[in-house]
Parts: C-alpha cells; structure tokens; sequence
C-alpha cells in the first residue's frame, strides 16, 4: 500500500508539473491571489475567468485594497463573469479577515471555513496550495478522476467518502497543492467527461474504468432536467434624456447589480397591465407605456427567460433618487453594473439607435 501512495502522488505531480498550464495564480504563493482565483473559477472555466482574475489583481493587488473598496466598484469587475453572490462573499471574507485575523487569511481549516462563502472545497484548495496543507480536493474534475481510479458509478454520499478517504492516502504530504492541482488539471485537460485520452494518462495503469474499457461510464451522468422558461417584462421609464434603473438587494439573486423594475407575466396575463401594476407596487408610481422595444433570450443555470423592454413615462407622481435609485444617461451605463440580459438589451436598442 505504502508503494501505492508513493508512486500515485509521483506520477501525479511529476506529469502536472511536465503538463500544467501556464496560468498567473499558479505562480504565486500569495494566498489571497490563489483565493481570488479558487472562488472565480467556481462553476467557471478557466478561460472565461482568466480576463477578469488578471484585471482584478492589477485594479485590487492585495487583500486589503478589496476590503477597503466599495461592493458597487468590485461588482462593475466582476460584470458578466455571473454567479454574483460569489463577489458578495468574497468582499464581506475580505474585511472579516482584516478585522478578525489581522489581514492574514487563516491557516486553520475551520476558522477560514467560517468566512462567508468558503466551503471545504475552497479551504482545501486554498490551503494545500498557499500553505502545505496536505487536504485533498473535491472538484468536478477530481471526482470524475476518482469515480474512474475507484470504479464509482453514482456519486453517494457513501462514495464520496471512499474517494476521500483514497485521496487522504495518497496526497502528497511534503507537495499536496501540486498534486491537488494535478488531478485537477488531469480531470480538466485528460480525463474529461467524454472522449477521456486514457493512453495519456499518468495514472491509467491505475484505473478501473479504464481497464474496463469503458471510462465514460464512470460515473453515470445525471440527466439535464428541462429548465423553466419565464417571459419577463421589463419598464425603462424616461424622463426627458434620463432613464430610471434600481438597484436589487445584495440578498437576491443578482445580488447588489442594477436593473429596470419588471414582472414575471404569467400565462394568459396582459403584460403591459401586469407591468404597470408591479411598477406601481414596488416604486409608487402610474407608469404609462409608450411601446415595445424589443425582446432578448437569455439562459441562467437553472432556468431561461425572454426579456420584453417597454418604453415608458411617468404619470401624476415622480421617482426621487436615492443610493439605490437613480436616473441616468445612455452614456452612463458603462458606470453601473447590470446583468447580462439587461445589456443584451442595451446592444439590440443601440443597434436600433435607442429612440428610433
């Protein structure tokens, strides 16, 4: 067993440091570069996430700097890259550690554990690779690895365990962040869900699926549930040369970004008499529709919509401004962040030379 464990771990990090891709985080030891770099790329892959790491790190070089900014700045960074409530987190973690540890993220699992947004999978990740902490890792991609080395088919919480309790075996004491990363980039660059490249791979002799023959099996693939579809209708109220956008709360979904108020029409409803209603309920005002200007589709991870713009003016009362209200320019949108389908909006109306 002793010489499983040595020759597993060699071959990992031997092959990840012959093979690793050159990225910017991967060459430094500096903690929060490698935290930064852990929770973008959350459900993310590494070339979307890569942009906006490197502009983040040469705007907001240390820790400190993201604690000492403003929510509404590192959300304008982070626009597009999704998942928001990951930069939500990331900013509270960043003034607890400055308040709590002394500017220096914690070096014990559980006290960094205890930070907004940091599971154990980040923790791991984190401290193995900063500071030699021998936690193994567990990734999609490590699982994938692991379901194939083992032979798990279904992912249980049973055998979630056993490839814990393998990885705890065979990581490197003395190197555990090259070889989490190795199994990591393994996952990532051989052993992929499909079309796996096994005769490249350094651990193969190791592997069950393989010697099966049949390593896509391993592990079964869970089926894509059909996603709902919401048609959602949305108000850009003007005055004059100005439109009216509001701010969603840091607790919802999109949490802290900028957007028109809008009304998810149900079936059979009257979309602009359902809009003027929500309109009225949620900012206090009589709203009166000018015309549709457009629609654009746009998916999120568990569900899809079709945004409909509706010009409009208001009637009898006004909106006042406040931090979370404001009346603005077309030119000032490049100073607040909205999401993705509120600027899929912004293109089409630009194309259409917004008042046409």
């Amino acid at each position: 067993m002793q010489n499983i464990k040595n020759t597993f771990h060699h071959l990992v990090i031997y092959w990840y440091t012959k093979n690793k891709r050159s990225l910017p985080f991967r060459n430094t030891k500096d903690p929060y570069k490698i935290w930064l770099s852990e929770v973008m790329l959350q459900q993310t892959k590494v070339k979307t996430a890569l942009p906006y790491y490197n502009n983040w790190i040469k705007k907001l070089p240390t820790l400190e700097s993201v604690s000492q900014s403003k929510l509404d700045s590192l959300l304008k960074l982070w626009e597009g890259l999704g998942y928001y409530k990951r930069c939500n987190n990331f900013y509270k973690a960043t003034k607890l550690v400055v308040s709590h540890f002394n500017s220096k993220i914690p070096k014990e699992k559980s006290r960094f554990m205890s930070l907004p947004g940091v599971g154990d999978y980040t923790a791991s990740a984190v401290l193995s690779i900063a500071f030699n902490k021998p936690y193994p890792v567990l990734d999609g991609n490590v699982k994938r690895v692991m379901s194939r080395i083992i032979g798990i088919k279904t992912l249980t919480k049973y055998n979630i365990k056993r490839i814990n309790k393998f990885l705890n075996l065979v990581i490197c004491k003395k190197n555990p962040g090259d070889f989490n990363q190795g199994l990591m980039e393994i996952g990532a660059l051989i052993c992929k869900p499909y079309n796996p490249v096994c005769r490249k791979c350094p651990i193969n002799d190791f592997c069950y699926a393989s010697k099966k023959r049949n390593p896509e099996a391993y592990p079964v693939k869970k089926k894509l549930k059909l996603r709902p579809h919401f048609n959602v209708a949305i108000a850009i109220i003007w005055r004059k040369n100005k439109f009216y956008i509001q701010k969603r709360s840091v607790d919802q979904m999109l949490g802290g970004l900028w957007e028109f108020p809008g009304v998810i029409v149900k079936k059979g409803q009257d979309p602009k008499l359902a809009l003027k209603r929500k309109v009225y309920k949620e900012c206090g005002v009589h709203t009166k529709i000018l015309k549709n200007v457009g629609f654009v589709d746009h998916a999120f991870s568990h569900f899809t919509i079709r945004l409909n713009g509706y010009f409009c003016v208001e009637k009898k009362h006004f909106l006042d401004e406040n931090e979370n209200r404001k009346w603005i320019l077309i030119k000032n949108i490049k100073n607040y962040s909205f999401p993705k389908a509120n600027h899929k909006l912004f293109n089409q109306l630009e194309l259409n030379n917004w008042y046409a």
